[in-house]
């Protein structure tokens, strides 16, 4: 374990100083994962327990109560739960508009740093990249200094480009995966609120309901 250490640390100092950038940007990708992770965990879970009492509460007529429950919380669904509650009444269209639009300002907040993920995704090979074309331009001026050169002369120079080049990509390539899965798990996350919302529309406008009496004779 402490030779395998020793020899991460080694094949970090023959990287470079390119490979500082990289583990910066390695380590704020793990970062960001994590953070969001946890949000959406967190915002399903809390949005599951506000859709089930403001449902409730609709159901059974307590409009006022359920708008007194999204007002006590800074939740984005509770925003979207409120401009449908405070029109309770109208018509469908014009409720699942403001709904809508009110959705698509919140819902954004998914979003959070996964333009950054991205941007560190694309940046890491780049900065591999770079770190190849220093190494190369080193060692061919190690050539250039001493003629013919020695493997020994050569070999920091081409250490350098392979290493940062490997380093950038074994980074990128997993942010990548990671900022796709972020992403799918907003939109997932998006549809469960957007769904949510659509049922409280359907329970709160007067042609919806008129449709349903309708159905029951």
């Amino acid at each position: 374990m402490l030779d395998s250490g020793s020899y991460l640390l080694e094949l970090f100092a023959k990287g470079g100083f390119l490979m500082y950038p990289i583990l910066v940007c390695s380590v704020l990708a793990l970062g960001i994962f994590f953070e969001r992770l946890w949000t959406y965990t967190s915002l399903r879970r809390r949005g599951r327990k506000l859709s089930a009492e403001v449902q409730s509460l609709v159901a059974n007529e307590r409009i006022d109560e359920a708008k007194a429950v999204c007002e006590r919380s800074d939740f984005m669904l509770s925003h979207i739960y409120l401009a449908a509650l405070n029109v309770a009444g109208a018509q469908r269209k014009h409720i699942k508009t403001l709904v809508e639009e009110t959705g698509a300002f919140k819902v954004a907040a998914l979003e959070r740093y996964l333009g950054l993920l991205g941007t560190i995704a694309a940046i890491t090979p780049l900065l591999g990249l770079l770190g190849t074309v220093l190494g190369m331009i080193r060692a061919f001026t190690e050539l250039a200094a001493q003629g013919v050169g020695t493997p020994e002369t050569l070999g920091a120079g081409i250490s350098e480009a392979l290493i940062t080049t490997a380093t950038g990509l074994s980074v990128a390539i997993p942010v990548m995966l990671l900022h796709k899965y972020l992403t799918s798990k907003a939109d997932i996350l998006a549809d469960e609120f957007e769904v949510s919302a659509l049922h409280l529309v359907d329970k709160l406008a007067t042609d919806s309901l008129s449709n349903q009496q309708q159905a029951q004779f």
